[in-house]
């Protein structure tokens, strides 16, 4: 029997003894999506240190001005220190509001590559950085198998690093997606195939997810043509992941892409703000369908790193270190900037370019799973191998 075997059976009786003690898995009753901005966002002018004169000094040309009432392209205060960018006025803004959002900033890891793609397996492998790594670990993957009830789902075209493990989970290209290309007679040709053998139980379970989330998503399309504004892009995306995970699954992962803003990025509109917009209107759309599960719903908002605190001769950024990261849910402890933080100036960047890293992004997870699931120090540490969580109290 295998652990994810064992973990079941105790489920069924309730608890077990293990080790001398009462133990049973945690259940995965909460939702937890996690979006991974791919390309490192520059997070200075998202969640922007309105309070340093520094920053107006390093960004003659990028900067969001001063939190001013009676400028509409002026940052918005969060508090003393630290602003919001226009764009997300009318959606991420009234979730800070009303506590149901939080900011970390100087938050990411010790991998100093600068390099996209090896900073972003870093993440979602979730292993010590130096170490020989293992491609077939990804965090959530490891995550899936420590909890009972848990539906896990990658909302991606391909099946993410950060869900391979030993279990397969279900992917599928939200973007976009249309019928189907295996109709139910070669369907069934396959199942066949397969009948009878060891992989038999997971393409039945594959053309099943494959067949509900399909028939989700059309549902949600029939009733957008019958009068209902259609959403773009992103928007409609996690609308429609915000209906899947209400319903069907509990621990889901999505990217999104476009944040490489090395040329022409933009201040308070340009290309920067317009990618942001859509962010928080597809943010605020996946709380919207999501409806009453809100409450039970976490969601975290990463990327690879942040980007160099001063401009570029382009008008734009470029591969930094340190970023921000976003934790929404109806059961989030927001409405603050929350986690170790230093002045946003030139005394305090990280080798005189980027923000530092002063949250290590496993540890920050670390704790926040810990207070999500309950996890124990154990689960933890084989969820996240060699870090102490940091508890942020964000839950």
């Amino acid at each position: 029997m295998n652990r994810r075997d064992l973990i079941r059976a105790a489920a069924a009786f309730g608890a077990s003894t293990v080790a001398g003690r009462v133990w049973a898995a945690p259940k995965a009753d909460a939702r937890l999506l996690v979006v991974f901005l791919r390309g490192a966002y520059d997070a200075a002018n998202v969640v922007i240190p309105t309070g340093s004169d520094f920053y107006y000094r390093a960004r003659p040309n990028l900067a969001v001005a001063r939190p001013d009432p009676a400028n509409p392209a002026a940052a918005l205060p969060l508090d003393a220190d630290w602003s919001l960018h226009p764009a997300l006025r009318e959606t991420i803004l009234p979730l800070y509001a009303k506590g149901e959002a939080a900011f970390v900033p100087f938050a990411g890891t010790n991998d100093l590559t600068r390099s996209h793609f090896e900073t972003q397996d870093t993440i979602e492998l979730g292993q010590p950085v130096g170490d020989s790594r293992n491609y077939q670990s990804g965090f959530m993957a490891r995550l899936a198998v420590e909890l009972t009830r848990v539906r896990p789902i990658a909302f991606t075209e391909q099946s993410p690093l950060i869900f391979r493990g030993p279990d397969p989970v279900p992917n599928i290209a939200i973007h976009g997606i249309g019928k189907p290309g295996i109709d139910e007679r070669q369907a069934a040709l396959i199942r066949a195939m397969y009948a009878g053998g060891p992989l038999a139980s997971a393409v039945n379970e594959g053309f099943r997810v494959r067949d509900e989330v399909y028939r989700t998503i059309s549902d949600h399309q029939a009733q957008a043509d019958r009068g209902a504004v259609s959403p773009k892009g992103f928007e409609l995306a996690a609308r429609r992941i915000g209906r899947l995970m209400r319903d069907q699954f509990n621990l889901g992962f999505v990217d999104v892409g476009g944040w490489d803003t090395h040329v022409n990025q933009g201040g308070a509109t340009g290309y920067l703000a317009d990618r942001i917009g859509e962010l928080g209107r597809g943010l605020s759309g996946f709380v919207q369908e999501i409806g009453a599960g809100w409450t039970d719903t976490v969601v975290v908002v990463v990327s690879e790193f942040g980007r160099t605190f001063r401009e570029n001769g382009n008008r734009g950024t470029d591969h930094g270190h340190g970023s921000v990261y976003w934790v929404l849910g109806g059961g989030v402890r927001g409405g603050r900037i929350a986690g170790p933080q230093v002045r946003a100036d030139e005394a305090h960047l990280f080798q005189n370019r980027d923000y530092p890293v002063l949250t290590d992004y496993r540890a920050m997870l670390s704790g926040l799973l810990q207070r999500i699931y309950g996890l124990d120090a154990a689960s933890l540490g084989r969820i996240f191998p060699d870090v102490s969580p940091s508890d942020l109290g964000l839950v």
